[in-house]
């Protein structure tokens, strides 16, 4: 008898503009931010067992394969809603940097959500899912779908815009790991001087202009991780030096992306990085669509 089984890719996001509009009531910020998965993935393989329960395995030794992790923590979710009694064995190949300001987490759950959906036809949309997603995190009915989005409210309310033109990304994650509650916290949203021109973005997006969205790369959350990290604006420096349009902070950080209109200066550019050991993952891709 063959198990019943299921796969899913999780792709990593970046933001080329993230704006934070005030703190609410509730602790939550609201922002405005442009969202953009890149191709770099997780891989995600589910398979039904017998056994009750939710069994995770991953190769990655830092990760938590316990309730703490936002996979399990999404499984037992749609599990719970649908009074599901058997089990679920989910095998995580894991690729996108952690604790980097990418949504891997984020876009594991997603996977996560579709995945147990799909093997054990549960039979919801994705809009019931990103319903039940923004209650594990507001990245996740973002990760849902992809693609190029403006991102409002907490991060649910999406609108969705043109994918930017071709181009080469260098992504490079430093060795540290930075809490995105740490960079929120001390995030004064109500003192920030500078807010990127998400409006002016869009328009870009919408001529396929490239140079409009690169001069437009802007993230206020750089005004707290970059001046707690150094490395930040040294990876910004560098990538420019070597040939970028521009080059910005993703999310909470610390990853820091570089666009490029020429593959070869991209990978000239990753090799630096890396001669320079400034980032511990460095990677060479694209947009995704």
């Amino acid at each position: 008898m063959t198990t019943e089984q299921t796969s899913q890719k999780a792709y990593a996001k970046i933001n080329i503009g993230l704006d934070v509009l005030r703190r609410r009531s509730d602790g939550y910020h609201e922002v405005r931010m442009i969202m953009q998965t890149v191709d770099i993935c997780d891989d995600l393989l589910f398979e039904k067992t017998q056994q009750p329960g939710i069994v995770l395995k991953t190769d990655n030794e830092e990760l938590p394969v316990n309730g703490d992790n936002l996979i399990c923590k999404a499984a037992e979710l749609l599990f719970r809603e649908r009074g599901i009694t058997e089990g679920v064995r989910i095998t995580l190949t894991k690729r996108i940097p952690i604790a980097a300001g990418m949504a891997g987490g984020s876009s594991d759950a997603a996977a996560t959500m579709r995945g147990v959906n799909e093997l054990f036809g549960m039979g919801y949309s994705i809009e019931e899912l990103q319903a039940f997603g923004v209650t594990l995190g507001a990245d996740i009915p973002y990760c849902l779908v992809g693609g190029t989005m403006l991102s409002e409210g907490i991060g649910e309310i999406l609108t969705p815009l043109p994918a930017p033109p071709d181009c080469f990304l260098v992504v490079a994650k430093p060795d540290i790991n930075v809490s995105t509650g740490f960079v929120y916290g001390n995030l004064h949203a109500d003192r920030l001087s500078y807010h990127p021109d998400i409006d002016g973005m869009m328009a870009a997006l919408e001529e396929g202009n490239l140079q409009g969205i690169t001069d437009r790369l802007g993230n206020v959350l750089e005004t707290v991780t970059a001046k707690e990290y150094p490395v930040i604006e040294e990876l910004k420096q560098l990538l420019q030096n070597k040939g970028a349009e521009n080059a910005l902070m993703s999310g909470s950080g610390p990853t820091v992306f570089g666009i490029f209109t020429n593959r070869e200066e991209a990978e000239a550019a990753a090799e630096a990085v890396r001669e320079r050991e400034l980032a511990e993952q460095v990677f060479v891709t694209v947009f995704c669509r």
